[in-house]
């Protein structure tokens, strides 16, 4: 058992758990499914649907951290995947047509890479700090979403586009099936190949990789580049959901959400190890914790506190010391304290 504990997925997967049961305790109809013409529907699978475009973000997240850097500019790469994409097909004569909504979402995830390669440009060959070269973009971002709409929100009516993120597939939605071909590939990528061991080290120590002939520029540009192609997916699943592209809505504060799965997924903010399986319980975790909110009817403008107060204590769960010093405490506690020689 205490192996099992000392486990780096245990304790995320318990905090899971733990809200799962509570959901289900406090409403049975939480882990409810049904079937309608074929398709599930029911809380779980809306956690599912819902945590595609955040789990996207925080698995590139998860690629930046490990090089012990950060991106915040996530949220305004969303915004302008979006606002590429949406405006080619509202320009176009036929919104409905295949070949116009590939090509939007082509062109507004090639925009997201170049932005992620921008990225990667300062922090790995300019050097500067990634919580500067990424704020520069977050700041930027939005604005450039609002040229390309003209600070307007577009909107369309297009079945293809609404598809990605409304349609189902065998019975489960298509954004679940894009999150988890997401998930695979880059599990795959990270942990089949060297490049996994190879983001650690620069992780860890960027200048001993660099003179271990580790080319730790490259992996550090290729990080951001990943992490922007990912948050522009996350943009396109976030617009065709809404039908519509907000400069000023799409993916804000999603930045520190995707931080907060990585945190909570037992991935360290001080570079190096990391875990993909972990981040993905994290996403969850997040989602589920939006769910239990809005089933409680926390007001809008307390929510983000009820947030930060669960989180703060899966933390704490999570956290090495607090729990070594519990177990000395329960340790001292019962050791029987020796009798005193009267003499």
């Amino acid at each position: 058992m205490r192996r099992l504990v000392r486990q780096r997925l245990f304790w995320p997967i318990a905090a899971l758990l733990t809200l799962i049961v509570v959901n289900t305790i406090a409403r049975p109809s939480f882990i409810s499914v049904t079937v309608r013409d074929g398709q599930l529907y029911g809380p779980l699978i809306d956690i599912l649907r819902n945590s595609a475009p955040l789990m996207l973000v925080a698995l590139g997240m998860t690629l930046v951290i490990a090089t012990r850097g950060i991106d915040l500019s996530v949220g305004a790469i969303m915004a302008v995947s979006g606002a590429v994409a949406l405006t080619i097909i509202s320009g176009s004569p036929s919104p409905d047509d295949l070949g116009t909504v590939l090509v939007a979402i082509l062109a507004g995830v090639a925009v997201a890479l170049v932005l992620g390669l921008w990225n990667g440009f300062l922090v790995a060959v300019v050097g500067i700090q990634p919580i500067i070269a990424t704020l520069v973009l977050m700041l930027a971002g939005r604005g450039v979403a609002l040229l390309i709409t003209g600070g307007f929100i577009t909107t369309i009516n297009s079945a293809p586009y609404r598809f990605l993120a409304q349609g189902y597939v065998l019975g489960l939605p298509v954004a679940f099936y894009v999150s988890l071909v997401a998930i695979v590939i880059v599990a795959v990528a990270e942990r089949r190949t060297a490049l996994g061991v190879l983001t650690e080290s620069v992780g860890i120590n960027p200048e001993a990789s660099r003179l271990a002939g580790v080319r730790s520029r490259g992996i550090v540009w290729g990080a951001y580049a990943a992490s922007g192609l990912l948050a522009g997916l996350a943009g396109i699943l976030y617009s065709s959901n809404i039908s519509a592209a907000d400069a000023n809505a799409a993916g804000l504060y999603i930045e520190l959400d995707a931080i907060l799965a990585v945190v909570l997924g037992g991935t360290s903010l001080m570079g190096g190890k990391f875990s993909i399986a972990g981040t993905v319980v994290g996403v969850f975790t997040i989602q589920t914790l939006k769910s239990t909110i809005t089933f409680l009817g926390v007001p809008p403008a307390v929510s983000p506190l009820f947030l930060a107060i669960v989180v703060v204590i899966v933390v704490l769960i999570q956290s090495p010391r607090l729990r070594g010093g519990l177990s000395r405490l329960a340790t001292s506690s019962r050791t029987p304290k020796t009798p005193e020689v009267v003499r």
